[in-house]
């Protein structure tokens, strides 16, 4: 069906109109058809109402029709409707503040406008003007200083409709003047000159500082820092406030006198010891002056005067910077001179002197103040020694032993020298080292030590290290006897001396040892008739042995390195001394002595066999001497027979012997203890015979002799 009419069309800006219709049922969506007497033709698809048509001319009159549309597809367009677009808006050229209550603006030609609207309001403010004109600029007038307007503007056609309305433009009036309110200080590089700020100002500010010096700054804030000011200088200052509007009128201006120049050519005397007066040349335009004596450990002397001098105290080890300021009402000088002073370094206390060596002193003090160099000096009757350094001590090496010294500590610095009025104190060295050491073993524990030692007054400690600890001995002479030492020891001797200034360096070392230790156990084991085997314990201190046997019928003798010895060449039967002589590693000798050693009875000779009646036998042999007593062993495969003779015997018997075997036999003496003594032979028989011998038969005798019982 055909669309009913479109209800209202109304324009919105100048490039738009807002469409309303009424909705069809049935419909999809709808279609606009736009077009105009210049041949323009568009058809824009719309789903609801209202709704804007965009992007067309400026002041042109439009036809409007609508269609609906389903799947069907369009139905038949509505009757026309007409509309007209509005003017376009103003286009604002420029805008400035030619003083600081008015603004002019301007702005472009809008063709088929007959009047001009501008509308402007203060920010922040309930102020509002509205201004009509046919010209494209305007001056508004009578507005606040420095503040903040906004401006927007519209046009009117013939048919006195409005046009569409401008974007909104700033600006902002020019500040005024400042009439008052300037403040002044001295600062670190300059002049420091400050105002009060206008509240009600709105935006940023730019200051501007003049002073006739041709000197000027630049600020946002309330203060600039006018730099290059000189001392005792006269400034006319003046300020001028700008904004993007603008620069305001200069300020009135004000004269300001600066700050004093320093004074110059300080001069230090040191009237009397710990009092210093300090003098300067006078500034012109200075009202006082105050002088500022630092100390170097932190603390600090003011003197104000109106005078050139000032007096303050300067105690010794003191380093004093000091300068001088000129004030007048405008404030400081800035500092000019400093005059660098130190007294002479104290001298130090708690100075002392001790004795490391018999050639060196090591001399301590506290540190004192202002030092930075100690010369120590030493001197006695015949040189003097030097030594200087940083640090609060120091040793003087190559002095004279037993010799007294006088020492003075010197302090000094660069500045200032050397305090060379200090105290002196005495001190002597150690004792002399004893010399010509000799050692005399007087007997087996004890040894005599004598030096020769040159000093005034001293005591000598004579020690013997060995390895069983120290023996000493002390005197004021120089000999002393060391006693009570140990066998077998060696000592590594010296002698020290001692006074009340401290122990001196000790003598050269000499070695001594003491007679070897005896052996305490010695045994003398008899191996044959004529060989013993002698041994013994290990003895300290020895390094050779000479052993001893020794009897009236001869003597037996062995020299070793070892702890046993076989000695041959002695008789049996006989008594023996026993003695020994210990050598030690440096020749010293021990004699030895110890229970006397007998040998043992001789092995009989002329042993024979004789058979007796009813299966005896007699052995018989030749003795040796008449008090021992013999033993009579026959060792046969199978059986064994002994007997024992009385003393003075020389036969045995034997009963009841086995026939046809063949027999070895042992006659040996039988020692005091009873024993059998080991060595004597073995003789070997048979059972047969060679013949009779009155009532005996006389065995066959295969005889073998042995010097062990196997």
């Amino acid at each position: 069906e055909v669309m009913d009419p479109i209800h209202t069309v109304k324009p919105t800006d100048s490039q738009t109109l807002m469409v309303s219709f009424s909705l069809k049922t049935g419909a999809t969506h709808y279609i606009i058809r736009v077009q105009n007497a210049n041949g323009f033709f568009r058809e824009d698809t719309v789903s609801s109402f209202p709704v804007e048509i965009k992007s067309l001319t400026p002041y042109t009159e439009y036809t409007l029709s609508i269609m609906a549309v389903n799947s069907g597809g369009r139905s038949q367009p509505s009757l026309p409707v007409t509309a007209k677009t509005v003017l376009p808006p103003i286009e604002f050229l420029a805008s400035s503040s030619p003083s600081n209550d008015s603004i002019a603006v301007s702005w472009g030609v809008v063709a088929d406008a007959v009047q001009y609207t501008l509308s402007i309001y203060k920010f922040g403010s309930n102020t509002n003007m509205k201004l009509n004109t046919s010209s494209t600029n305007l001056t508004i007038s009578g507005l606040d200083a420095g503040s903040l307007y906004i401006i927007k503007g519209f046009t009117r056609d013939l048919e006195g409709r409005e046009g569409e309305h401008s974007l909104y433009i700033n600006q902002t009036t020019r500040k005024e003047a400042l009439l008052c309110g300037f403040f002044f200080s001295l600062l670190v590089g300059g002049l420091s000159v400050s105002w009060e700020l206008d509240p009600e100002v709105h935006g940023s500010i730019q200051y501007h500082v003049m002073s006739d010096q041709n000197l000027t700054c630049n600020s946002t804030s309330s203060s600039c820092l006018l730099v290059a000011v000189g001392c005792g200088e006269i400034h006319m200052i003046q300020v001028t406030a700008s904004n993007e509007a603008g620069p305001s009128y200069p300020s009135s201006p004000v004269v300001f006198i600066t700050y004093p120049c320093p004074p110059q050519s300080l001069t230090i005397m040191e009237s009397s010891e710990g009092n210093c007066s300090l003098a300067w040349d006078t500034v012109p335009h200075a009202e006082s002056y105050v002088a500022i004596i630092k100390r170097n450990d932190g603390s600090e002397e003011n003197c104000n005067t109106t005078s050139n001098k000032c007096t303050y105290h300067c105690k010794c080890g003191y380093t004093f910077l000091m300068s001088v300021f000129a004030l007048n009402q405008a404030g400081s000088s800035p500092e000019g001179q400093v005059l660098n002073y130190t007294t002479l370094p104290c001298c130090p206390d708690d100075v002392s002197i001790s004795v490391v060596s018999t050639d060196t002193l090591e001399i301590m003090w506290t540190s004192s103040r202002g030092a930075e160099l100690y010369e120590t000096r030493a001197a006695d009757s015949s040189e003097v020694i030097l030594c200087n350094d940083t640090a609060p001590m120091c040793a003087l090496s190559d002095l004279s032993c037993d010799s007294s010294y006088s020492v003075v500590v010197m302090p000094c610095n660069e500045i200032s020298g050397c305090n060379r009025v200090c105290k002196a104190h005495t001190k002597d060295t150690a004792p002399c080292m004893p010399v010509n050491l000799l050692l005399n073993p007087k007997n087996s524990s004890c040894v005599g030590v004598s030096w020769t030692a040159h000093n005034r007054a001293a005591n000598y400690t004579v020690s013997a290290l060995g390895d069983d600890g120290i023996h000493t001995c002390t005197t004021s002479g120089n000999s002393c006897d060391i006693t009570d030492l140990p066998c077998g020891s060696t000592y590594e001797v010296s002698v020290t001396a001692t006074s009340t200034t401290g122990q001196g360096l000790p003598s050269y070392t000499d070695s001594v040892e003491t007679e070897p230790c005896c052996p305490l156990n010695l045994t003398v084991d008899q191996v044959t008739q004529a060989m013993t085997n002698v041994s013994w314990s290990r003895a300290k201190g020895a390094h050779s042995f000479i052993t001893s046997l020794t009897s009236s019928h001869g003597h037996a003798r062995c020299h070793t390195q070892e702890s046993h010895c076989l000695m041959g060449c002695i008789t049996c039967g006989n008594n023996y001394t026993v003695t020994m002589e210990v050598y030690s590693h440096s020749g010293r000798r021990s004699n030895c002595t110890y229970q006397g050693f007998s040998s043992s009875a001789c092995c009989p000779s002329g042993v024979k066999l004789y058979r007796m009646a009813g299966n005896s036998l007699r052995v018989y042999w030749r003795s040796a001497g008449s008090s021992h007593s013999y033993i009579t062993e026959l060792l046969g495969s199978s059986n064994n027979y002994t007997c024992t003779a009385s003393p003075g015997e020389s036969s045995c018997d034997v009963s009841n012997v086995q026939c046809g075997a063949v027999y070895n036999v042992v006659v040996a003496p039988l020692t005091t203890e009873g024993s059998k003594v080991l060595f004597c032979p073995q003789r070997l028989y048979s059972g047969g015979y060679l013949g009779t011998q009155g009532s005996l038969t006389v065995m066959c005798v295969i005889y073998r002799g042995k010097r062990s019982v196997d």
